[in-house]
């Protein structure tokens, strides 16, 4: 799918004292070594999920908390809109606050899965048969605690014959900033090279397209 917009920002928009509740939030719970799906359709928790340093680097924790829904999703409506998405979007899958210390990154990949999520034990029945079609990740980090830790994006559905596809979006480094893009673009997180980048993300689902 060609798009005008590969993404959608605002460049400072969750209060600083926010992003540092978000923060505290997380270090408040049991961290985990985030994992990374072989196929790109088995939901959060499935068998194909697991450990695999060498496409992704980071700890994370999760939340549900209402207040934190209440600070992001207006501007996953406004970006919706604003980048001529117009997307049908109904639910939002729970937080994830994401740490990335020194040597921390995520290799290339898009957030969509290959098939609509299905009924299991460990999923939420508001997922069932819907996709992934809005990602947004938030920065949570001030951009003087940390070298790296760039978010790329690769323009994959661009005309082949141009020598990169490859564009960082380099305005969401401020702290607070916060970008919104379809789930199907592929991106990246760059390795940090020192200190600590922390950051929140949350999927955004709606059903199948037609």
């Amino acid at each position: 799918m060609n798009l005008e917009n590969y993404y959608y920002y605002f460049k400072s928009a969750v209060p600083e004292r926010i992003c540092d509740e978000i923060i505290k939030h997380g270090s408040q719970m049991d961290s985990e070594k985030a994992e990374v799906d072989n196929n790109n359709y088995f939901p959060r928790g499935g068998k194909n999920i697991g450990l695999d340093l060498k496409r992704r680097n980071s700890e994370i924790t999760w939340t549900s908390d209402r207040w934190v829904y209440n600070e992001i999703q207006p501007y996953i409506y406004e970006a919706n809109k604003r980048a001529n998405w117009n997307f049908s979007w109904s639910y939002s899958e729970p937080c994830q606050i994401t740490k990335y210390k020194k040597d921390g990154y995520y290799d290339w990949h898009c957030d969509s899965w290959a098939k609509p999520y299905a009924v299991t034990s460990d999923i939420n029945n508001s997922f069932h048969n819907k996709i992934r079609k809005l990602s947004v990740t938030v920065s949570l980090s001030d951009p003087k605690d940390y070298e790296g830790g760039e978010l790329e994006f690769d323009y994959r559905n661009e005309h082949p014959d141009k020598k990169s596809n490859i564009h960082k979006c380099i305005e969401i480094l401020p702290k607070g900033s916060l970008v919104v893009f379809p789930s199907f673009v592929w991106h990246r997180v760059c390795p940090v090279t020192s200190g600590e980048r922390n950051s929140l993300v949350m999927w955004n689902l709606g059903d199948p397209w037609q």
